[in-house]
């Protein structure tokens, strides 16, 4: 199954953090997936850091479409308010659309997505 690899990792990989192992797998397999609000967050620091070389090869990644509807985003609030998950971002939502969308599972080191899987049922990559 595909992950969708979210911002919080990406970080976390170029440090050399703790999830490095796990991504290199993930890449090693061709399972990963991006999409264009992930590289939105991305790419604005690595162009300041003239990563360009890191840019072209994010840019490589499958992606997966984006396709908001608008709707049932503000039906995963309205779940998520109920249900106790307060603070999650719209985009945190977007994303979580996003995997359900293309039935992939979501790699975050965001708490949002433990949240967010508590109520609507992302499937996580853990």
């Amino acid at each position: 199954m595909d992950v969708l690899v979210d911002t919080s990792i990406w970080i976390d990989y170029f440090r050399g953090g703790d999830n490095s192992k796990d991504l290199d797998f993930l890449i090693d397999e061709n399972l990963i997936l991006t999409n264009d609000l992930i590289l939105a967050e991305l790419i604005p620091y690595l162009k300041i850091k003239k990563q360009t070389k890191v840019i072209n090869l994010l840019q490589e990644v499958n992606k997966a479409s984006l396709n908001i509807r608008w709707d049932e985003i503000i039906e995963f609030q309205v779940k998520c308010l109920k249900g106790g998950a307060n603070g999650v971002g719209i985009p945190d939502l977007i994303i979580a659309q996003n995997a359900k969308q293309n039935s992939c599972k979501v790699y975050s080191l965001d708490k949002h997505f433990r949240l967010i899987n508590q109520v609507l049922k992302v499937e996580l990559f853990v």
